[in-house]
């Protein structure tokens, strides 16, 4: 017996890993594809195309694939190893064939064709319209019109970059892992705190090298080292370890893999008659068009550059002062940024850190959204778990009713990625009356507790924290009747915004209240360290957009022109950044090579996205600084109008029936301070 394949006779049918060994997957890989394809033959075999039997009958198909294959991916990017890495190179390929033997399938198509030829006659609802859209449009992007020998190298192209994918992730991994900083001499912890040196000791002991400190590349470690450490030259290693992730030249080199994506997805979208693969993406996006994100990137930067400028001359002048520092350098920049922070905001991230236990961040999370939104989070330990460091549970609305299943994954692992992220193992639909619930889960690379202190995290991860969360609220809130345009399955650009504006309540005292105590004595934050936190909401703010900016060029350079004219990476990053350069460059480091969003995520041309979305957030969070930011009534419409509407409408009407106006950058001007 394939768990996999059997119903999940858990509560809530949630995924029972207890049962399911690695050996599982590809079998029941198989065989689900295998039962996809009758679904599929069935499709054809009725004898007049309507929307229920062609269209609705389509988005219902491959249900136990889907199931299997969200368990797989997340797994391999959570809990991963040689044996599910091995695994996944051979799945993905099964996959990418799978999705184009539908997309490519000519009778399909055929009537899909027709159904969207009628679509003026058929009285649909806007959400059946949207699908129709998304069906229609989903073969013509894939192919569907191509001839024989088009649709056979368009096979070839995707197989690779499913493969060429995979290997980036990999190597990235396996860079991040190999690394560490192994610290014999106590007087080179000198700057760090106390908690960071003993988690430091915490690794070395696990790594079996007692009496030692080890720091790696996972973000717990790096930041507050290249934060606090007042060793140069230590700080300088680390940087360029973290910088230099998989553009040694060695086996776990990204170059050639880049240049080999890249040149596959642009023939791909070649053959499908699009000049760049931005002109391709950005059709289905809110910005519409490549010049668009431009425009909206290179005006972001005329605000910010020269605010950006006189706070790396402010910094420079401050280091200098302070230790005779002739030269800021990128691995200086944290350390001397933290203690001017300090000087001026009298705050920094050890005076704050007592007070966000990750406990009580966790249950403050849980309350915002109870009091926005009426739902509760209640452990259940009957949840099966993948690691015994993930929490489940159960969410309810006001009424005890049944909303969906939460997962929370919060430590660095060596089988798990970095960054943080939201995701799903169940989606939301409704189907035959009943309304499935979601399955969503959070993960992240927070501070780890040690022996003697529980898990304090920055501010910076607090926001991360209610970042990712807000993903979440928008998978969990979910309310539509198709499970592909339900939850997060909008546009790409618009995704950001419920994670977003989620953040904006970090800095609001009625919200920090709730549930930043200091560790020990339980003593509520101080009113006048919310105030400081406050004050230095925008300090280096300049310097973050233009940093954030860079990235969003970076990722338009590569997708945005002929790929066959780059023929050296760090030579076209470097070009590339220029005009963001902020501090001087560093040899023997890159961005691209470890660039996992755009090479192995799904922000390729979407990178921009994260400051499309600011405009979104600002100007929206702005309604509820007007009414309340615990006003029920802003809170009903912003979860109406786009948590539980997800991708039935366009995003701009969405927008607009909640803001009662299109979206005004000045919100996003003013909360950066980068208004005149």
């Amino acid at each position: 017996m394939n768990p996999l394949l059997e119903k999940f006779n858990t509560p809530f049918e949630t995924v029972p890993f207890h049962l399911i060994k690695p050996a599982d997957f590809l079998p029941a890989v198989k065989e689900a594809i295998l039962e996809a394809k009758k679904e599929i033959e069935a499709i054809k075999s009725e004898p007049i195309p309507d929307f229920e039997n062609t269209i609705v009958a389509l988005e219902r198909t491959g249900d136990k694939l889907q199931r299997i294959t969200s368990v797989f991916f997340n797994i391999n990017s959570a809990e991963t190893n040689d044996e599910i890495q091995a695994l996944a190179r051979e799945i993905s390929p099964l996959l990418t064939a799978h999705s184009n033997d539908i997309l490519l399938d000519e009778d399909l198509f055929t009537r899909i064709q027709l159904v969207f030829g009628e679509k003026a006659k058929l009285h649909l609802s806007e959400e059946q319209k949207t699908l129709l859209d998304k069906t229609y449009k989903a073969f013509v992007r894939n192919g569907a019109k191509l001839d024989l020998a088009k649709k056979a190298r368009l096979r070839e192209i995707d197989s690779k970059l499913s493969q060429l994918s995979l290997k980036f992730g990999e190597n990235v991994l396996a860079e991040t892992n190999k690394f560490e900083l192994v610290i014999e001499n106590k007087s080179d912890l000198k700057g760090l705190p106390e908690a960071i040196i003993e988690a430091a000791a915490q690794t070395a002991e696990e790594k079996g090298k007692t009496g030692k400190w080890v720091f790696t590349l996972a973000f717990p470690s790096y930041i507050p080292f290249m934060t606090y450490a007042e060793n140069r030259d230590l700080r300088k290693q680390l940087f360029l370890a973290y910088n230099s992730k998989s553009c040694k030249g060695d086996e776990l080199d990204n170059q050639q893999i880049i240049l080999d994506m890249l040149r596959l997805k642009n023939e791909r979208v070649n053959l499908l008659g699009y000049a760049t693969y931005a002109d391709f993406v950005l059709e289905e996006r809110m910005a519409k068009s490549a010049s668009a994100v431009m425009d909206f990137l290179h005006g972001l930067l005329e605000r910010a550059k020269p605010k950006a400028k006189a706070e790396i001359d402010e910094l420079s002048a401050f280091a200098k002062e302070l230790d005779g520092l002739e030269q800021m350098e990128k691995w200086d920049f944290a350390f001397y940024a933290e203690k001017l922070k300090k000087k001026k905001y009298e705050v920094d991230n050890e005076l704050l850190r007592p007070y966000f236990k990750l406990e009580n961040v966790i249950e403050g999370v849980f309350t915002t959204a109870e009091k926005l939104y009426g739902i509760r989070f209640v452990e259940n330990k009957a949840i099966p778990k993948y690691h015994p460091e993930v929490t489940t549970y159960e969410v309810l609305d006001t009424d005890g009713g049944h909303v969906g299943v939460f997962y929370a994954d919060f430590f660095p692992r060596p089988g798990k990625r970095s960054g943080a992220w939201m995701t799903s193992y169940r989606g939301q639909k409704i189907i035959n009356g009943i309304d499935q619930r979601p399955h969503i889960s959070i993960i992240c690379n927070f501070t780890k507790p040690t022996k003697t202190t529980p898990s304090l995290l920055t501010f910076n991860e607090v926001t991360t924290l209610f970042h990712e969360f807000g993903h979440a609220l928008h998978g969990l809130l979910a309310k539509g009747n198709y499970e592909s345009l339900s939850g997060t399955s909008v546009h790409w650009d618009f995704v950001e915004l419920p994670s977003q504006i989620f953040e904006n309540w970090c800095y609001e005292k009625e919200c920090l209240d709730l549930f930043a105590r200091h560790y020990e004595s339980g003593e509520p934050i101080p009113v006048e360290l919310i105030q400081k936190i406050k004050n230095s909401a925008n300090f280096h703010m300049g310097y973050q957009t233009v940093k954030q900016i860079s990235f969003g060029l970076l990722d338009m350079a590569y997708h945005g022109s002929d790929p066959n004219k780059i023929t050296d990476i760090p030579t076209f990053e470097n070009e590339v950044m220029k005009p963001t350069q902020l501090l001087p460059e560093v040899e023997g480091t890159l961005m691209s090579t470890s660039f996992s969003h755009i090479f192995q995520g799904g922000y390729a041309s979407g990178y921009y996205s994260y400051k499309w979305a600011e405009v979104l957030d600002a100007d929206a969070f702005e309604l509820f600084l007007e009414r309340g930011i615990f006003d029920r009534e802003t809170a009903r419409s912003f979860k109406e109008n786009i948590l539980s509407a997800g991708g039935s409408e366009h995003p701009s009407i969405l927008f607009k029936r909640f803001r009662g106006r299109d979206p005004e950058p000045e919100a996003l001007l003013k909360r950066a301070g980068l208004l005149n």
